[in-house]
């Protein structure tokens, strides 16, 4: 009885809107910490920010610990991969390799700290995971893309290497100066110097701006946003369940089960009319 009690207490402090903004606030000094340190600054602030790392260590350890006695079942919470990676994160960040060869790993997982933010706000938990689902419907957007790109540099290579060696003499430099005109880099330079040689070749850059910067670009963002739709979605049907609502999935059964029943009633009416 006791040890519910203390979970339901564990509980409470996990699902605090103010502990959840306060977790917030010391994940971005953190990351203005590590910021700091790249400062010169004298010994004495050495020494702060020193026990203040060490401090922000200590409640992320603090955090994890609650959250991990407020979990039901404690092999349950393993099973999430946010917690894992916080966990990774906060084990690795306390390893006191700040005088040893490791100082420098050591500050750079201090620097990943920034990256717990995503597993604390839901939102940016669905935006990573859209795009992590999002993935393999772009990698066909990308292989078209890159075929785009291959077909243009080999056309440009073989017609501007004698304009300038630099920017078209092979293949791969090809691709680069591609990629700068579909960054907008300073691409009208790279436009007019062809003009000079080829007054039509306006069409072979605007062209490849419209596949590349404007109709492929449009085609990533309608996928992403397709997934992020979806992961929406998802998420509010997995909040509906929590708070005891049923979700659509529940209310299809019920209605297929009601339908079962009627026409199971439906057959036995004409027996009994007879019957009577």
């Amino acid at each position: 009885m006791q040890a519910a009690t203390l979970q339901a207490h564990f509980v409470r402090i996990r699902s605090n809107k103010l502990f959840e903004i306060f977790v917030v606030a010391v994940i971005v000094f953190s990351a203005l910490l590590v910021g700091a340190k790249t400062y010169e600054m004298s010994s004495t602030m050495a020494q702060v920010t020193h026990f203040l790392d060490w401090f922000i260590s200590a409640f992320f350890l603090t955090e994890l610990t609650i959250r991990f006695l407020a979990e039901p079942r404690k092999r349950d919470f393993f099973k999430n991969f946010w917690n894992i990676f916080d966990t990774i994160i906060v084990l690795v960040s306390m390893i006191p390799a700040e005088d040893t060869e490791l100082a420098l790993i050591a500050r750079l997982v201090r620097v990943f700290r920034v990256l717990r933010m995503i597993s604390i706000i839901p939102e940016l938990r669905i935006l990573l995971v859209s795009l992590v689902k999002a993935m393999p419907q772009l990698a066909y957007v990308m292989l078209l893309m890159f075929i785009i790109f291959y077909i243009y540099a080999a056309v440009g290579s073989t017609l501007f290497e004698n304009i300038n060696p630099t920017l078209w003499g092979d293949i791969t430099i090809s691709l680069l100066t591609l990629f700068r005109v579909m960054t907008f880099e300073d691409w009208t330079d790279v436009m007019y110097e062809t003009m000079e040689f080829y007054p039509l070749s306006w069409i072979y850059y605007l062209t490849f701006i419209f596949f590349t910067a404007f109709a492929f670009l449009n085609m990533v963002i309608g996928i992403v946003v397709n997934v992020m739709e979806q992961e929406n979605a998802k998420a509010r049907a997995e909040a509906l369940e929590e708070e005891g609502e049923p979700s659509l999935k529940d209310i299809a059964k019920q209605l297929h089960l009601v339908q079962s029943q009627l026409d199971a009633l439906h057959k036995k009416l004409p027996t009994n009319n007879v019957a009577n």
